[in-house]
């Protein structure tokens, strides 16, 4: 995420939503969601979040839990403690030591957000 990003929407730790979430900007999620997040910029996942559904994004930062997919237009780094059950797209891939991840991932310099395009 660059400085110059702001959060926009922000599901705080404690919170539980079970629907999809469509977000302009950029979304931050400390707490629990079952169904699909697509943000137009960035989707910033706390340490204590889980996921269950995809995720498209332009940008990811993961610590907590997903269990579905993601689809980012350039880059996904993945937080020390983060777990990914899933595949995941994108142009740039961080993985810190001690992520669990169980999945495939597709590094293009086109993401399937551009390709439909």
């Amino acid at each position: 995420m660059n400085k110059e990003d702001k959060i926009d929407s922000v599901i705080g730790k404690g919170t539980s939503i079970d629907g999809d979430i469509r977000v302009n900007g950029s979304i931050k999620v400390d707490g629990k969601i079952e169904g699909n997040i697509h943000s137009k910029e960035s989707a910033l996942i706390g340490r204590d979040a889980s996921v269950k559904g995809n995720i498209g994004c332009r940008a990811a930062v993961i610590g907590g839990k997903i269990q579905g997919n993601i689809n980012a237009q350039e880059l996904i780094e993945f937080q020390s403690g983060a777990e990914m059950y899933g595949d995941i797209i994108c142009k740039g891939l961080i993985v810190e030591r001690g992520v669990l991840f169980d999945g495939n991932c597709r590094m293009a310099q086109e993401t399937k957000e551009k390709e439909k395009q």
